[in-house]
């Protein structure tokens, strides 16, 4: 109950301030922070693995067939969020067949493939957002957060760690991002190498002990974020005469 409970909140929390912000850019930046993770990783006995970097790339595929089908193929937003979830499961659970694999070598090959979309995708644009989408009412979506964190729990008994990165704070917050939904992925796709900075400094410090580990993430999260928005910013800013 406590879990659930737990991780509703933090569903709750993502999908609220992802709704709040209007540019695209940092709408993006905040689903991208590590909160539904850190509740599941304190109330779960997860250890962080390889397994999360592959479900950082199941993201990539939840996000990009949901886009997809609902501005290019003119699905409802509801039917592609559906198929989102559904090419995440399948995805993830071909991942959860797979032996443990050595977390270095997966990290590489996350890394690479983070380069080669990065990449292929459009240049990113920070247009102001489409109109607001019309807000449900707050019990609404309390019980919609609620509903995913079951979802979650339910899906942790065969997705193993990578439950850790199931979107279920994406799937509220594609539907608050359908009038830009492609540009959102776009943004969220960018700052996703911030996630493989979390779990990677999780990784490194979790032997010596869960909140340690957690800590850890954050502080590489939290860098990492500064390092990519910052420092474009810098290289733009006009230098003194």
């Amino acid at each position: 109950m406590l879990r659930l409970l737990a991780a509703g909140a933090a569903v709750t929390l993502t999908v609220w301030a992802v709704s709040m912000i209007r540019p695209v850019r940092w709408r993006a930046l905040v689903y991208s922070l590590p909160l539904p993770m850190t509740v599941v990783l304190l109330t779960t006995g997860v250890r962080v693995d390889s397994g999360q970097l592959l479900g950082v790339t199941a993201l990539y595929a939840f996000f990009g067939v949901t886009a997809v089908l609902h501005a290019r193929c003119g699905w409802h937003i509801l039917a592609a969020d559906a198929a989102g979830v559904i090419a995440y499961l399948l995805l993830s659970r071909a991942f959860t067949l797979l032996p443990v694999l050595p977390f270095v070598p997966v990290l590489i090959a996350v890394c690479t493939l983070w380069l080669a979309v990065t990449a292929m995708l459009p240049p990113r644009t920070d247009r102001p957002a489409g109109p607001a989408p019309p807000r449900p009412r707050a019990l609404v979506k309390l019980g919609t957060a609620a509903s995913g964190a079951l979802l979650m729990v339910g899906a942790g008994r065969f997705l193993k760690g990578l439950v850790v990165t199931f979107p279920y704070s994406g799937i509220l917050t594609a539907i608050e991002s359908r009038h830009d939904l492609g540009n959102f992925t776009r943004h969220f796709v960018r700052n996703s190498v911030c996630l493989f900075a979390f779990f990677t400094a999780g990784h490194l410090v979790q032997d010596h002990g869960r909140a340690a580990a957690i800590a850890a993430g954050w502080l590489a999260h939290l860098l990492c974020a500064a390092g990519l928005h910052l420092r474009p910013r810098l290289r733009r800013a006009p230098r003194p005469a």
